[in-house]
């Protein structure tokens, strides 16, 4: 399966690639048309106090409500290693809380790349202080690059997660959004393309890093989900697909299902490894226990050329064994940012959130 062209002023590219450009674009226009603050490009941290090195709610007797995997303990908060990034403030939402952005160097990559981030209030909130939060890496499509577009106010991802954790649809999750890709000339699939920049490794790897350096977070995988649009939606299934002892969810809206940049030439074995089509049929082989469940939630909207070929890759290669999914139908919904947020507020973010962890308040 090929990704489709569209019929735009971005036709040369694919159609993952094309809408994503075109998003980018007006995103971009949108920062600098009306989305800044005037505390845009000052220092921000994250690090907040805590009452006790132990954590008062880490009590094994807790459990999470509501969901079908509710006898699990709760796992261990992992507090901030440092050393702390160097953010600066990239916009301010309506309640005061920040999206900062900062250049992480991966370490086990090599790249090089800019990374924004969100803190829900709860973050902040005392009661809290000891408690990890579930963590959500979420994808733009297009090239990804030098702008992750989920980082501007004009599109609502913070504001609707602060909105949806209170109305109880939502974890209150810290949104991390890394750039996809290292340039806008290629796309990389997500992954360590051979000769290439390993940008695998940097979303599933030096981005978790970074992130565990900088925010209290959860030990286990039960605190650590992607979403992503389009072509950053391939890239967080295949991730969850290929590292479910890591990720436990994702939200994929209008995703590609297997890897098609044309920088796999002469890898065949390499881009197999990548493909989630291969990567679902093994792990559904494996027993149906909580520790192999993965929950993969796609959107797709119904004036989308390839509903009909994701509902079969559904069809196809999940519901099977520890391979969970859930389908969202965005009605008149299209392949763009604003109708998948419309999906996630229809269902797409309480699916995930009722199979991860969310923070726990203190004890007393």
């Amino acid at each position: 399966m090929t990704r489709h062209l569209s019929r735009s002023p971005f036709s040369r590219l694919p159609r993952a690639v094309a809408a994503g450009t075109a998003l980018t674009t007006l995103t971009a226009l949108a920062l600098l048309t009306g989305c800044s603050s005037s505390d845009d490009g000052d220092s921000v941290s994250f690090d907040t106090p805590r009452h006790t090195p132990a954590g008062r709610q880490q009590a094994a007797a807790a459990t999470r409500p509501g969901n079908s995997e509710a006898k699990t303990p709760v796992p261990r908060t992992v507090y901030p290693t440092g050393p702390e990034a160097p953010f600066t403030t990239a916009s301010t939402l309506d309640d005061g809380t920040k999206i900062g952005v900062t250049e992480l160097h991966g370490a086990k990559s090599g790249f090089t790349g800019k990374v924004w981030v969100w803190a829900p209030k709860q973050y902040f909130d005392p009661k809290y202080a000891d408690s990890g939060f579930p963590v959500l890496i979420s994808l733009p499509g297009s090239y990804g690059y030098p702008v992750n577009y989920w980082m501007g106010k004009d599109l609502g991802l913070q504001s609707n997660i602060s909105r949806w954790s209170e109305e109880g649809k939502s974890l209150p999750f810290i949104v991390v959004m890394p750039v996809l890709n290292p340039d806008n000339k290629h796309y990389y699939d997500g992954s360590d393309i051979p000769g290439q920049p390993r940008m695998g490794t940097w979303l599933s790897e030096d981005v978790p890093d970074f992130v565990r350096a900088n925010f209290r977070t959860f030990a286990s995988r039960d605190g650590w989900a992607f979403m992503g649009s389009s072509s950053g939606g391939f890239a967080g299934l295949k991730a969850v697909l290929q590292k479910p002892d890591r990720f436990k969810a994702v939200i994929a809206s209008g995703p590609d299902t297997v890897p098609d940049s044309p920088l796999w030439r002469g890898y065949e074995a390499q881009k197999q490894a990548n493909n989630p089509e291969r990567l679902a049929t093994a792990l559904a082989q494996k027993p149906d226990t909580p520790g192999n469940r993965v929950y993969l939630a796609f959107q797709i909207g119904t004036k989308e050329t390839s509903i009909k070929m994701l509902k079969h890759f559904i069809q196809a290669y999940t519901n099977k064994g520890p391979v969970k999914s859930h389908l969202q139908v965005i009605q008149n919904g299209g392949h763009n940012a604003r109708t998948y947020i419309k999906g996630m507020d229809e269902g797409s973010i309480a699916w995930i959130s009722q199979y991860l962890q969310g923070p726990v308040a203190s004890s007393s």
